[in-house]
């Protein structure tokens, strides 16, 4: 039976539009689904436009950008809802965000409690100063926050709970999409773990009506993505140019695209060699493969566009290649 996708994703690209007339293509034609109880980790180096497809699936893109394609959830396309229906009905409600450098999107001058009081009155039903008091109580009880800092103030809570009190708050509104965009940034590995370790708690409750719930969790940190995805998007140079299954990515046969390749043989617990060279200007991308001025497995063949679908690759490798 086909399962209705939380989030579906086509043809979505982003374009900036710079001085003199120049165009920098951030997204280009980003195509995926996330389906209920599943997690998908959009992996790649920085600057490669991960958070420039988050901002876009959120409507907080700058205002010299231009959206093409579409982003359905629950029916909704959100690169072309107004701004009234994307914070009345989007953010918060139907897209829980777990913020990059979460103290940054912290008030300041407010305590942690009333942060989730405020969060938990907008987005639910609930009402009166107990119930309010008890439902912030619960929201930080999910996202493992002590209760004993819930009266503290941004400033004293370390990164670790400043992701917590982050993340407590996106959960608030039950969201069925949680958008997480480098949810583990400066953490030590024990919180990276436990991190997303929640997060992951999160998706596999189906939540009230059990409609289930799905996330799109944003990184860099390829231990993370392998210890919660179910499946993984490899962004490079604006493109998709690898969907796969986590267990099949992470393990056997492996990536098939060389970037994805390279990405994982540049672990310390693997070959540990860099990749060579660096990524393009967005502002000047190749006709062909971007990637083909870093591999080794280019032919004249890549000067040309690569093929569409799970792998965008003149010469992917297959299950039989011996090469590593």
């Amino acid at each position: 039976m086909d399962v209705t996708p939380v989030l579906s994703v086509r043809g979505l690209s982003v374009r900036f539009l710079m001085p003199a007339g120049r165009r920098v293509a951030a997204v280009t034609d980003a195509r995926f689904d996330v389906a209920p109880g599943e997690c998908l980790a959009l992996i790649g180096e920085s600057g490669c436009g991960k958070s420039v497809l988050a901002s876009a699936l959120l409507g907080l893109l700058p205002g010299n950008a231009q959206t093409a394609g579409s982003a359905l959830l629950g029916g909704l396309d959100l690169l072309t809802a107004d701004e009234r229906t994307l914070a009345r009905t989007v953010r918060g409600r139907l897209i829980g965000l777990v913020p990059q450098s979460p103290a940054a999107h912290l008030t300041p001058v407010r305590t942690v409690r009333s942060q989730l009081e405020e969060t938990v009155s907008a987005l639910t039903a609930t009402r009166g100063r107990a119930a309010l008091r008890t439902a912030a109580e619960a929201a930080a009880e999910r996202a493992a926050f002590p209760a004993d800092h819930l009266d503290r103030h941004p400033h004293q809570l370390s990164g670790g709970l400043a992701q917590r009190a982050a993340t407590a708050l996106a959960l608030v509104g039950d969201a069925p999409l949680l958008l997480a965009d480098e949810p583990t940034t400066g953490l030590d590995r024990d919180l990276v773990d436990r991190t997303v370790d929640e997060l992951r708690r999160h998706v596999d409750d189906p939540g009230e009506g059990g409609r289930g719930r799905a996330l799109l969790m944003i990184t860099h940190d390829l231990a993370a993505a392998e210890r919660i995805a179910d499946r993984v998007a490899v962004m490079y140079a604006g493109r998709i140019v690898e969907l796969a299954d986590a267990a099949a990515f992470f393990g056997s046969p492996g990536p098939r695209h060389p970037y994805s390749r390279g990405l994982l043989q540049a672990l310390p617990e693997r070959a540990f060699t860099p990749i060579p060279g660096m990524p393009p200007e967005l502002g000047a991308l190749p006709a062909g493969c971007a990637f083909a001025a870093r591999c080794d497995r280019a032919t004249g063949t890549c000067a040309a566009p690569p093929p569409t679908g799970t792998v965008a690759c003149h010469h992917p490798y297959v299950p039989e290649d011996v090469r590593a």
